[in-house]
């Protein structure tokens, strides 16, 4: 291959054309040129010279030089000089200064003609691989249309037009399958720049993708009227949608339904007859829940903020309609509200409040030794345990009927005195399992409590310091994506996970662990970023009602 000036110009058409193909920038294409023949010049005169070749943009004259830097002591001669010799060659020469040398045209062989092109081809697939990751990193959460090129190993990979992508086995709704040429509409999870160039990841099970197929079929959603809160799917089966309006004369549902259900068939079509209950939205929990198990009537809903749980109390008839089949209604309701939901029958939740009236009638009979009537009453009042009987403001005791000045305080005196009776009794346990004195003279735990610990081996303040919090109040974990309950040693008396956090955080300040000043300062800083938090939800809830 000789570079001569004959074909000067047809290394930028050459330039021009590849560029073109692979819509790249021609300067990239010039400069992988460049690189590939200082390659090959560096084959002919040597590897070890710093030898470099520049196209003239405008004329496409090659130009080929080396390179050698000056230097005080050359260490090696092929790419350094001295500065008495770079001075020979050029009078004003100083350390640090690049020497140039032109070299002569030279023909390039079959092997050089042959290495320049591979450099030329690497460089050229490094830009591509740039400019598509350039072109869909910015494009993730969008639908894309595509043809199917080929499925290797069950994921089917999709011409996009400027790249492939791929959509793996797992992204396909079940049952779902495509032939080499069929179009396919999927939404783009995740772009990446990996080493083998951007990989592009499709996906038509994600909840985004019915979301986004109901913007496109419904103006009011892509205009922001009507807007999309929560999505759960069983991808080809059933989903799940919250929806609300900012306009109170549009019925979201009905919009997102259609004239005769034109607009949610269209999505229903799209995947593959996957059914869709559409919900309105309600920024109470409660009230939206009911609305997400429908078809199913709910008797009755108790919330629990600290467990984030959720439970449900239907009529007997309802509760295969509730569950649905194989779990699938409760399953998606509690992905879409965000809490775990327990379902009782009306005759299982009776059931229950009964044991739990007859144990705790039980407990003020044997522990304050009153008749069962007078227990009954407190219990119906809703006490439920000594501690709230005994130090329970005494005008909420003579609200009972029946129940005078006397009879109040001897209910008090009595649970008093029970309390003392086990609190001694816990003491007297814990010192026997070996409990220390500063776990005793800790503030914040009960005699109770110490006993609770005590017999989990938890015997010193240095012990209680290292406990998590979840260890102590209770939490949930996530296995094989199933929420497992932790029961925590002090659950049972009601402790709070911040409460724990509290306990935990002072008993390290008390051995020196932390100061208290670190810890007044990251208290701090987590009520800096809570309100930042809640401005921004409650900015977009302000929105929400404001719009309505």
């Amino acid at each position: 291959m000789s570079v001569t000036s004959a074909n000067r110009l047809e290394l930028l058409q050459i330039a021009d054309a590849v560029a073109r193909e692979k819509m790249i920038d021609p300067i990239l294409v010039i400069e992988a040129m460049e690189d590939s023949l200082g390659k090959a010049a560096r084959s002919r005169y040597g590897a070890e010279y710093d030898i470099r070749a520049k196209i003239d943009r405008r004329s496409g004259e090659l130009f080929m030089t080396r390179h050698r830097a000056v230097v005080e002591e050359p260490e090696n001669h092929f790419t350094e000089l001295s500065l008495a010799d770079a001075r020979v060659i050029k009078s004003d020469a100083e350390i640090g200064d690049d020497i140039t040398d032109a070299l002569p045209p030279m023909d390039f062989g079959r092997i050089a003609a042959q290495s320049a092109k591979q450099v030329i081809m690497q460089k050229v697939r490094e830009a591509e691989r740039e400019r598509q990751y350039e072109e869909f990193k910015d494009r993730v959460g969008e639908i894309i249309n595509g043809l199917v090129k080929r499925t290797e190993y069950g994921n089917v990979i999709v011409d996009v037009g400027r790249g492939e992508a791929i959509l793996r086995r797992d992204q396909l709704i079940q049952r779902e399958a495509f032939r080499n040429g069929d179009r396919v509409r999927a939404l783009i999870r995740d772009v990446r720049l990996e080493t083998r160039g951007p990989q592009i990841f499709l996906s038509r099970t994600a909840p985004e993708f019915l979301a986004e197929l109901f913007k496109m079929e419904v103006p009011e959603i892509y205009d922001g009227v009507i807007e999309i809160k929560a999505v759960a799917r069983d991808p080809g089966s059933r989903a799940k949608m919250g929806v609300i309006s900012y306009d109170n004369s549009i019925d979201p549902v009905g919009a997102c339904v259609g004239m005769r259900g034109s607009r949610v068939q269209a999505v229903v079509g799209e995947l593959q007859g996957e059914k869709i209950d559409i919900i309105p939205w309600n920024q109470d929990p409660a009230t939206f829940l009911v609305n997400a198990l429908q078809p199913a009537e709910v008797s009755k809903v108790v919330f629990d903020e600290d467990s984030e749980r959720i439970e449900v109390v239907v009529p007997d008839e309802q509760l295969s309609l509730a569950i649905g089949r194989r779990g699938q209604n409760v399953r998606l309701a509690s992905q879409l509200t965000g809490f775990d939901i327990d379902i009782l029958t009306e005759a299982q939740e009776s059931e229950r409040r009964q044991a739990e009236f007859a144990e705790r009638t039980q407990l003020f009979m044997e522990t304050m030794n009153v008749d069962e009537m007078v227990a009954h009453l407190l219990v119906a009042e809703g006490f439920a345990t000594l501690e709230e009987i005994a130090y329970v403001d005494i005008d909420e005791l003579l609200s009972i009927d029946g129940f005078d000045q006397s009879t109040a305080e001897e209910l008090q005196a009595r649970a008093r005195e029970s309390l003392d009776e086990i609190n001694a009794k816990a003491i007297e346990r814990a010192r026997e399992l070996g409990v220390e004195q500063s776990l005793f003279d800790f503030e914040g735990l009960t005699p109770q409590m110490i006993e609770a610990l005590a017999e989990d081996g938890i015997k010193t303040l240095e012990d209680f310091a290292t406990c998590a919090d979840w260890e102590l109040a209770g939490g949930y974990t996530t296995v094989d994506g199933k929420r497992v309950k932790d029961t925590g040693l002090l659950e049972k008396f009601d402790m709070s996970l911040e409460e724990a956090q509290t306990l935990v955080m002072n008993a390290r300040v008390l051995l020196g662990w932390v100061s208290a000043e670190e810890l007044a300062a990251a208290a701090a800083e987590d009520e800096e970023e809570a309100p930042a938090e809640d401005a921004v939800e409650g900015t977009a809830e302000d929105t929400e009602e404001e719009r309505a």
